[in-house]
């Protein structure tokens, strides 16, 4: 077991991979810090964050406060004596909390800041169509996503991932940066680096009106947007019915295809057997995989087999 007293504040999946390498590790993990359960589903189930499962699992000590600067909470910390707290898809930390230990408080960012500040830096980066993006530890100051970057991480976004393929790799990635940014700390290795403010890209909390599909876009646009928000929480449209009745659309899965012609942009035109495609400013987004309202998620090929699109169906 290492000396070094750590304690971990994750909530998502995204954290699971970053405590584990430390487990793994041996490093002292005197607390998890993570959401507090909460009802989800159709059923409002009580559910427990992917964190604390984990921490179940590995018998670590487990803190869920709903108020981060009540004053119980705070002595708790204080009295667990950690040298260096580490931060993975949490709240934003009041000051009194990352400026408590003596090594400080370091947060892992999937992007190399100081682009893609925010909430949503994997989607973001897809949808804006970057070639690379990667991940970065920094330390907590003020304002959020601007401290003192400590180590980053660069990859490549290949042209037909989706958010949720990168998000897997970032993770990944992520851990091993948080594992070597722990040691560099630990030994007194590491450096920083003040964030550089200019051209700034950012990357603000998602939607329904930035997750929604503008078809007299180009194509390359809509297709980016779709991989950038698959599978979670998904672009969408609306199909209108014959009786103009709308009926929401979500886009999981597409393709572009560029086209010179004068059809009207949200035009439909399918066989009704091995082929959707809607029309964009350039050309046409084939849809391959959907998910009608009230339906079940599916392959287009499925669908058409027990919807018909009709020449008067539209999507706007």
């Amino acid at each position: 077991m290492n000396d070094l007293r750590i304690i971990f504040m994750g909530t998502p999946e995204f954290a699971v991979a970053s405590l584990n390498i430390l487990v793994k590790n041996n490093y002292d993990i005197v607390a998890v810090i993570t959401a507090p359960d909460k009802p989800a589903g159709r059923g409002k189930k009580i559910q427990q964050s992917a964190i604390k499962k984990y921490a179940l699992e590995h018998n670590l000590n487990i803190l869920q406060p709903t108020n981060l600067k009540d004053p119980q909470f705070i002595d708790e910390l204080k009295n667990l004596n950690a040298d260096l707290q580490i931060v993975v898809a949490f709240r934003m930390l009041p000051e009194i909390v990352w400026n408590m230990p003596l090594m400080g408080t370091f947060n892992l960012h999937a992007s190399l800041l100081p682009q893609y500040r925010g909430a949503a830096p994997i989607n973001w980066a897809i949808i804006n169509g970057e070639k690379e993006t990667g991940v970065t530890t920094f330390f907590l100051d003020k304002e959020i996503d601007t401290g003192k970057i400590i180590a980053s991480e660069k990859t490549e976004i290949s042209n037909s991932e989706n958010a949720g393929d990168l998000h897997d790799r970032l993770m990944n990635i992520g851990s091993q940066l948080v594992l070597e940014t722990t040691h560099d700390i630990e030994k007194g290795k590491h450096k920083t680096i003040a964030q550089n403010e200019i051209n700034i890209k950012h990357a603000p909390k998602l939607n329904k009106d930035n997750c929604r599909i503008e078809w007299g876009k180009n194509g390359i646009n809509i297709y980016n947007l779709i991989r950038g928000l698959s599978p979670y929480p998904a672009a969408y449209t609306y199909l209108i019915l014959p009786d103009q009745k709308e009926l929401k659309l979500k886009i999981y899965q597409s393709r572009f295809e560029s086209s010179n012609n004068n059809v009207k942009s949200g035009t439909i035109e399918t066989d009704n057997k091995s082929y959707f495609k809607v029309k964009c400013c350039d050309g046409w987004i084939f849809l391959e995989e959907i998910q009608l309202e009230s339906k079940k998620r599916m392959k287009t090929l499925d669908f058409l087999r027990g919807f018909k699109i009709e020449d008067k169906h539209i999507v706007k």
